[in-house]
């Protein structure tokens, strides 16, 4: 009953005033009268942690959160940078699971867990049963304690039974880098946390560092974390004492978090993909590039979170995150955008440097306020055809490049897929039901060919490899490629 007054208490606050004790003797009376006459035996935890607590922050906003004891343990090693599974990189389809990468030290490495594996049981559980979703839920459950799985090895109908006992293991926010043409680097960043600046400036040095003629540096599906690593990040590529985010807020002191001045940053043209899932320390550092033009920023708008989250810890081992300030970009924009409800319904005050509503960079150039970052270059991508989403969601070109690997193992790394590569693969269809119109064929030919290449190069050469691949054919990267005026 610890936790009562607590949660009492952090409500008053957030709704500003009411009588503290009249509230806490009505509070008391009800869940007496729960616990007292309730048909089952009230679990005070669940009451509390389940019930109480959570219901009093959905009246602020979606991010004011509560974490019990381990769900707050959760929260600390993320910001570690820690999770826990066994390593390996897995393609998931409805009723499959194929392996297409173990880190080398992992469980899966040392169980040998290889490219093209199968894995069709999970304790016990058949795979083939279970849709995408399930697949998934059963995956994440199964990263918290050791694992008997089943897996068939390309080219045997003999299954293997492997147990896997899951360990804690450093998860890079820099999920990948490579050149896209010599002289312009690509680096993707999947989160920001306490490793990330210093990543970040690694693989930019590995790809070249200060002589690169151009770097894509791609901020998609990252939901943003440590501010931070954010402003570390930013720091690498704006000049010392620019300002790179504003904080705002009712209860805390407004301050600027400006580039450190022994900051040495990288001055070589930079270009900044974004989409819907882009958020948080993300997003601070799209907007801070953005105003203050050292970054041209290509894509569709990002998530529009621009709160502050602060942690508290609380007694027996639980935590609350709590909204209590906004964040700004250099040019006074709010990145938070409205919600739909709770107290965050509405815009969020902006801090216009000009006439209200009206931002600009430091070159003058106008910019979009409101809620996210509105991109400079914005990117839709087509959408695909119903041969095009029915061959993915069929795993075919994965099940393809299988095959194709059992009668050719070792493919040149100068693999390109030919008019012969792309009969076999019509006639694989063809051997499984699936008969596409010329007309169809046609039309995404170039298309098949990019995905039938990358997931030979998933499983011959490494997913890293298979992504240089895919990046010769995404849309977003090829217009980020152009946006640097690169030669």
């Amino acid at each position: 009953m610890m936790l009562l007054p607590v949660a009492v208490l952090l409500w008053l606050q957030a709704s500003g005033g009411e009588d503290l004790e009249q509230a806490l003797r009505t509070f008391a009376r009800v869940y007496a009268a729960v616990e007292r006459n309730t048909a089952s035996p009230v679990d005070p935890q669940q009451a509390i942690y389940g019930g109480a607590i959570p219901g009093m922050l959905r009246t602020l906003d979606p991010h004011s959160v509560f974490f019990d004891p381990e769900q707050f343990e959760q929260l600390r090693k993320m910001q570690e940078s820690v999770s826990r599974g066994f390593g390996s990189i897995v393609n998931v389809l409805p009723g499959r699971v194929i392996v297409l990468e173990a880190t080398p030290g992992s469980p899966s490495a040392r169980a040998g867990l290889a490219p093209g594996d199968e894995i069709v049981a999970i304790n016990g559980i058949p795979l083939d049963r279970l849709d995408t979703p399930q697949l998934i839920q059963l995956l994440t459950e199964t990263r918290r304690r050791p694992a008997s799985i089943d897996v068939r090895r390309p080219g045997s109908a003999r299954t293997l039974q492997i147990v896997l006992t899951p360990e804690d293991m450093l998860t890079p926010s820099v999920e990948r880098a490579f050149s896209l043409r010599p002289g312009v680097g690509y680096v993707r960043v999947t989160s920001f946390d306490a490793q990330t600046g210093a990543e970040v400036r690694k693989v930019i040095e590995k790809l070249g560092g200060a002589s690169l003629n151009g770097l894509v540096l791609d901020l998609r599906k990252n939901p943003g974390g440590m501010l931070a690593a954010a402003l570390e990040v930013a720091s690498l590529f704006l000049d010392p004492g620019k300002t790179i985010v504003s904080i705002r807020g009712r209860a805390v002191q407004s301050s600027r978090e400006i580039v450190p001045a022994d900051a040495k940053p990288y001055s070589f043209p930079l270009a900044v993909i974004v989409d819907g899932q882009t958020a948080s320390a993300a997003e601070i550092v799209a907007g801070s590039l953005q105003d203050h033009d050292r970054a041209v920023i290509v894509g569709q708008p990002t998530f529009g979170k621009g709160l502050v989250n602060t942690v508290y810890p609380l007694s027996e081992g639980t935590g609350l995150a709590l909204t209590t300030a906004f964040y700004y970009t250099p040019s006074g924009r709010s990145i938070q955008r409205p919600l739909e409800s709770g107290q965050l319904s509405r815009t969020i005050p902006a801090v216009s440097q000009g006439s209200p509503g009206e931002f600009r960079t430091d070159a003058g150039r106008p910019v979009s306020g409101g809620g996210g970052i509105q991109p400079d270059l914005l990117v839709r991508e087509k959408a695909p055809t119903r041969l095009q989403v029915f061959l993915e969601a069929s795993g075919a070109f994965l099940r393809f490049a299988t095959v194709y690997l059992q009668k050719h193992p070792r493919p040149p790394e100068d693999f390109e897929v030919t008019p012969e590569v792309m009969e076999e693969f019509r006639s694989y269809l063809v051997d499984n039901n699936i008969l596409p119109g010329v007309w169809e064929w046609s039309e995404i030919r170039a298309w098949m060919m990019s995905r039938i290449k990358t997931e030979i190069f998933n499983q011959a050469f490494g997913v890293e490899k298979g992504d240089q691949v895919e990046a010769q054919n995404d849309l977003a990267i090829q217009s980020a490629l152009k946006a640097l005026h690169v030669p």
